[in-house]
């Protein structure tokens, strides 16, 4: 399964492996040969699965370990873990403090996983020796842990949300890539022909985690966010409610296939897309290697960010992507902040980010994953000016499990014919904040 996706939900009491896309395999290879930590010479890494296979995660980063190796003396046991296993390791290690030294998360999972205390925090001091604070993009940053507190985990790769339209479709519409939401729903409906099997949007309508990242934007283009400043769950406002109606109307207009509430962070959508059964799909910048898999050339499609309505909000995605942290038990914590250093440097950044297909997350880095110049810079101005992070608060997996589900029961009910009012949002979101309140 070709990847998509690289945000997970991280629940520390209870772990739904489903946040992530992944292919599902695990497995290790050493740079330099050695053991496990505790050699001030060895140090273990484990690495989420970023490539098609572990195999294409193992070769480029065997080479690039090695280098490392060759320029510090300090030898690496990498293990490339699918993201479907990568929570369960990282839970049994936080609770066993049998763990590696360094390890890659999703960056939604920071908040949740720094509330386990297992992790170092990277104070002045540390983030003094990978370079400091200042060479990361600051919209990466900011996903690195909760707020007010010394972060325990820095920005690797990053990944956004942007808008794939078809260019041919959209000419023989005589239609230009939508500016507002307004344009992006009429352009929707034109580009419609339920008869013919074409839609104007492809949409992952079975994925609790596509719905959750959709309800995020959209509640934060009008202006809502989950939670308040202390940390409580407030699903129910105008805002929130807005943002989730702006979602699932896609599926009440009739502007998206019925059939894609089957659709669970797999490849259908952006086959519907690549096929030309659908004329849009919002989606994160690595769906390139799935669209181009599925026949795509890169001058087929065009990129723009997610719109918002008219006088809302500008905000087009959240910020998604790979952090990297260290256990903070570890015995070379020298020779982890130099691998993470290494890992976050320039250099490294534009060797990695291109098999990765992932945006820089270093200030003046070169977007190369993509041979197209305006989809690179779309995508490098939506992560720097238009993103902002998923709640930094320890509950932020629950709010992902229970929300996303409720959306997903209110586009299942929509794909029936039956258009959900707001008052039927209301409740959904209400009911999904009952759970989160009963559970602690």
């Amino acid at each position: 399964m070709k990847i998509r996706l690289w945000c997970a939900s991280f629940a520390i009491t209870a772990v739904a492996a489903t946040a992530a896309c992944g292919n599902g395999d695990s497995g290790s290879s050493e740079s330099g040969g050695g053991g496990g930590g505790g050699d001030a010479k060895t140090l273990t890494y484990w690495a989420s699965n970023q490539g098609a296979t572990l195999d294409v995660d193992k070769q480029v980063l065997g080479k690039e370990l090695a280098k490392f190796t060759q320029q510090t003396g300090v030898k690496v046991k990498l293990e490339v873990i699918g993201w479907p296993d990568l929570q369960n390791r990282i839970l049994a290690a936080t609770s066993s403090g049998q763990g590696p030294d360094v390890l890659n998360i999703g960056n939604t999972w920071a908040a949740s996983l720094q509330s386990t205390g297992a992790f170092m925090p990277f104070d002045k001091a540390a983030l003094d020796a990978i370079g400091g604070q200042s060479k990361f993009v600051d919209a990466s940053f900011k996903t690195s842990g909760m707020e007010g507190k010394d972060p325990t985990s820095v920005p690797l790769y990053g990944l956004v949300y942007g808008l794939y339209y078809n260019k041919k479709m959209f000419a023989d519409a005589g239609l230009q890539p939508p500016t507002t939401w307004e344009e992006l729903q009429a352009a929707a409906k034109k580009l419609t022909d339920a008869g013919k099997g074409t839609y104007g949007m492809a949409m992952e309508g079975g994925s609790y985690t596509e719905s959750i990242h959709f309800a995020f934007i959209f509640g934060q283009q009008h202006g809502a966010d989950p939670f308040t400043k202390d940390g409580k769950p407030q699903f129910t406002t105008p805002g929130m409610v807005a943002g989730v109606k702006q979602y699932v109307d896609l599926m009440s207009d009739g502007v998206v296939n019925k059939s894609s509430v089957q659709y669970k962070n797999g490849p259908e959508a952006p086959g519907d897309f690549a096929k030309g059964k659908a004329a849009m799909l919002m989606s994160q910048n690595n769906a390139d290697n799935t669209l181009q898999a599925d026949g795509m050339k890169s001058s087929d499609y065009g990129v723009v960010a997610i719109p918002t309505k008219s006088g809302n909000k500008d905000t087009a995605s959240f910020v998604a992507g790979i952090n990297m942290s260290v256990f903070k038990d570890t015995k070379n914590k020298d020779g982890a902040l130099k691998l993470v250093k290494f890992m976050t440097s320039p250099e490294e950044q534009a060797i990695l980010d291109k098999p990765f297909t992932a945006l820089p997350v270093v200030k003046g880095g070169t977007v190369n994953f993509t041979d197209n110049p305006a989809e690179a810079k779309t995508f490098a101005d939506i992560l720097a000016t238009k993103s902002v992070p998923l709640p930094l608060v320890p509950a932020e997996a629950a709010y992902e499990t229970n929300v996303g589900n409720a959306v997903n029961g209110l586009l299942a009910k929509a794909a029936t014919g039956q258009k959900p009012s707001e008052a039927d949002i209301k409740s959904a979101l209400q009911e999904a904040q009952d759970k989160m309140a009963s559970a602690g």
